[in-house]
């Protein structure tokens, strides 16, 4: 997750609104910050930020390309469960940032910073999203060493390989099951959940 310190640089310190945030599943210091360039439209974009005033701790950031209508977030991977609890109970379609558009859920710092930094820009920008992925040596050199064969780029031929294993699953020749037990014999690592942070547990 981005921090404070980068999410300021992103908008170069210029905050245009500020209030405290008024669900509960970030705690009670939570906060949130905006920044929008003032207009609706071609040009106009906007940024949001929740965070901890006490820790700083960054929990969810936006940011909203008004030119495209396209809207990407990036949810605390320990907060999301809570976020989407919440945005139940309150009847409200977490997915939707405005009329017709939905957010588009990012994984890795450098997407979201990186498509950021065109959007203010006014440049186009990929709308592929980045996926983190933590292979062991073995299988990482495996890759490359394809890639390579191919004489291909070794994110083009990840992307090939997962374009080829989604395909599989769509047509039902592979499920979880065998997702499981492929992890398993390759002794794929496992991902510990974040620990609950300053107040969190039990809301």
């Amino acid at each position: 997750m981005i921090t404070m310190k980068e999410w300021m640089e992103l908008v170069d310190y210029k905050i245009t609104e500020g209030s405290d945030y008024t669900w509960s599943c970030y705690g009670t210091n939570a906060y949130q910050l905006s920044s929008w360039n003032g207009i609706h439209g071609a040009g106009g974009y906007s940024f949001n930020i929740v965070f901890s005033t006490k820790t700083q701790k960054v929990y969810e950031v936006e940011v909203c390309d008004y030119t495209n209508d396209r809207a990407y977030r990036m949810i605390a991977e320990n907060k999301r469960k809570k976020h989407a609890k919440e945005a139940k109970q309150h009847l409200v379609d977490l997915d939707e940032a405005w009329d017709g558009v939905k957010f588009i859920d990012l994984e890795v710092d450098d997407d979201f910073i990186s498509k950021c930094l065109a959007i203010k820009a006014g440049e186009d920008y990929s709308t592929d999203i980045s996926i983190p992925l933590d292979l062991p040596d073995d299988l990482l050199m495996f890759a490359f060493k394809c890639a390579h064969a191919e004489n291909i780029t070794f994110n083009d031929w990840m992307n090939k390989m997962l374009k080829s294993f989604i395909d599989k699953v769509e047509k039902g020749e592979y499920n979880k099951e065998d997702a499981k037990q492929w992890a398993e014999q390759h002794q794929l690592p496992k991902f510990p959940i974040e620990e609950e942070d300053e107040n969190q547990t039990g809301q």
